[in-house]
């Protein structure tokens, strides 16, 4: 029996006055919504923070423990999965990628904040003692916001939640000893950018390099000097990330996967993805199915 991993939009989670934005707290979240458990996308940000509970939670694949002031940020199609332990509460906002648009003059405001590029090592962050209170202030106001309908009530929430990205921000920007130059952090993200939009067709530094007009070793010493790695091998990582997420998906066979990410057969593909990740693209799937679906599927 084939299945496909799903994929949903706030509408789909809630009859929320507004269908750019959602906010609440996140029991009640929980109770309506189940089912959310099992591995699924979405394609709205989405935002979690504990106040209390346990277990694990599981982004693109990465495990975390889950523990008290501890926010997770999620970005438009990361797949994701939880597994809780006891009583968990706290409060969850999904926003889409409209909702601040006609809000900030700067289109691009939002990709200053790490914890929103999608990347894992940025995106789970534990709030230290001294300024937990205040972001539970914040949260509250939120909460209170959406409830109430005042006038304006849509953009005070938008100026709540920029509120709070600052004051995370500012956590990362203290803690993150290793700070690139305005150029090279521009040209950073304008690679990462590309990378998201032809990463299934350019495979090599120099093609990027290219389109940044600037030579392989500038960008691979920027990307050894920022992320700590070659830049082939940030486009390699991005490859991988999007095989696993395509491998959730059962409506695909394992050939339609090498063909969507552009290998030339799919023995290729199978050798690339095992030399990355230490398992074929099958053993992946299995145990991928077996650990964050919890249901009985059949594999073909």
């Amino acid at each position: 029996m084939k299945k496909e991993i799903p994929v949903y939009d706030i509408c789909t989670l809630s009859d929320f006055k507004q269908e750019d934005i959602l906010i609440s707290r996140f029991a009640p979240y929980l109770a309506q919504h189940h089912k959310l458990h099992l591995a699924h996308k979405h394609t709205f940000y989405h935002l979690v923070f504990f106040t209390e509970g346990a277990g694990t939670h599981a982004i693109d694949f990465e495990q975390f423990k889950v523990k008290p002031y501890q926010i997770y940020f999620m970005v438009p199609g990361q797949v994701h999965s939880w597994d809780f332990a006891g009583k968990v509460d706290g409060y969850v906002i999904n926003f889409s990628t409209l909702f601040f648009q006609s809000f900030l003059l700067k289109p691009d405001y939002l990709e200053q904040f790490p914890f929103l590029s999608g990347n894992i090592t940025d995106a789970v962050i534990n709030l230290p003692q001294a300024v937990q209170a205040a972001v539970i202030q914040l949260f509250e106001h939120l909460v209170n916001e959406s409830d109430d309908a005042q006038r304006m009530g849509v953009d005070m929430v938008r100026a709540l939640l920029l509120q709070l990205f600052i004051s995370i921000g500012r956590l990362g920007f203290e803690q993150n000893v290793k700070q690139p130059n305005a150029y090279n952090y521009t040209l950073l993200k304008n690679f990462q950018k590309l990378i998201e939009q032809h990463y299934a067709e350019l495979r090599l530094p120099k093609d990027y390099a290219e389109l940044l007009y600037i030579t392989p070793n500038h960008l691979n010493a920027l990307c050894k000097d920022v992320l700590g790695i070659p830049a082939g091998e940030v486009i390699r990582n991005r490859i991988v990330l999007e095989a696993k997420r395509l491998l959730i998906n059962l409506e695909l066979t394992i050939a339609e996967i090498a063909g969507r990410l552009h290998f030339d057969d799919n023995s290729y593909f199978t050798k690339f993805f095992k030399k990355h990740t230490g398992i074929t693209p099958e053993e992946f799937r299995k145990e991928a199915l077996k650990s964050i679906n919890h249901e009985n599927v059949k594999l073909r």
